[in-house]
């Protein structure tokens, strides 16, 4: 059976000459359906690029990207409904991704309306999907009349991942879901992912930069430097046992005392 995702030789560079900057540098990358992969890298590394071209967000100078054995990479946004009904994100930071001026009915369906996403999901009834999305992430059932201010953060990342999987996606991409949330609520937020990736067998890509959340939410990973993937496997022996130099210094820098509350992964 082919991978969910395959990646090949995926290069991405911006600007020109002494310019130019090359935040991606030929990196391979298979995804199977269900993994939980954990992209793991300090500031700069690539996570955020590879996951934008994985996405079909951006498109790269070099290489290219197949989903569920279609290439993706290139196709102009009218050809890429299918895939944005199977992909969604959840961004960092949920007080700039959520639209202040939408109540979080008009939020959590915005997916829904996108034209190419729309004649993917015709028999979608928005009301009663935004009534289970907001049972599914736990929050109140009067939620949708309500505006992203009236929520605390932890509660707003939560809006984030019921739009995200309004769609009924089949991978869920997190790129730093939970670094801009108090610690407080990080474990609570990191927990409900779990669970949604479990309960809906869901494909997930983690991004981040902090390995000891990497190491309980995800079962695989990779650990990018400068652009390049250096070292990938089961995220327990990459983490136990670091093979290369580099992924040395992260475990290094782990703190001793992992997030409270957090459980382990599934």
């Amino acid at each position: 059976m082919s991978a969910l995702y395959e990646a090949a030789g995926l290069t991405r560079s911006y600007g020109r000459g002494s310019r130019r900057v090359v935040a991606l540098a030929g990196v391979d990358l298979r995804v199977e359906r269900g993994q939980r992969l954990g992209i793991v890298g300090e500031s700069g590394s690539g996570k955020s690029t590879l996951v934008r071209l994985l996405a079909a967000l951006d498109t790269p100078t070099a290489g290219t990207v197949a989903f569920d054995g279609r290439i993706i990479s290139g196709l102009p946004e009218r050809e890429l409904g299918f895939l944005r009904s199977r992909v969604q994100l959840v961004f960092q930071d949920p007080r700039a991704s959520l639209n202040p001026r939408m109540n979080v009915f008009d939020i959590i369906t915005e997916p829904l309306r996108a034209p190419a996403v729309r004649r993917e999901l015709s028999t979608v009834k928005p009301r009663a999907r935004v009534a289970e999305l907001l049972d599914a992430v736990g929050l109140p059932a009067d939620s949708g009349r309500r505006y992203p201010h009236e929520f605390s953060g932890g509660q707003r990342q939560r809006i984030a991942i019921a739009r995200a999987l309004a769609p009924s996606p089949d991978v869920l991409i997190a790129d730093e879901a939970v670094s801009a949330l108090d610690v407080s609520v990080r474990a609570q937020v990191l927990n409900l992912i779990m669970d949604l990736v479990q309960s809906l067998d869901l494909t997930l890509l983690f991004v981040s930069h902090d390995l000891s959340v990497v190491r309980h939410v995800c079962s695989d990973a990779v650990v990018l430097q400068a652009g390049r993937i250096v070292e990938a496997g089961p995220a327990a022996s990459v983490f136990a046992h670091p093979a290369h130099a580099y992924t040395q210094r992260l475990v290094a820098s782990i703190p001793r005392f992992p997030t409270p509350g957090l459980d382990s992964a599934r």
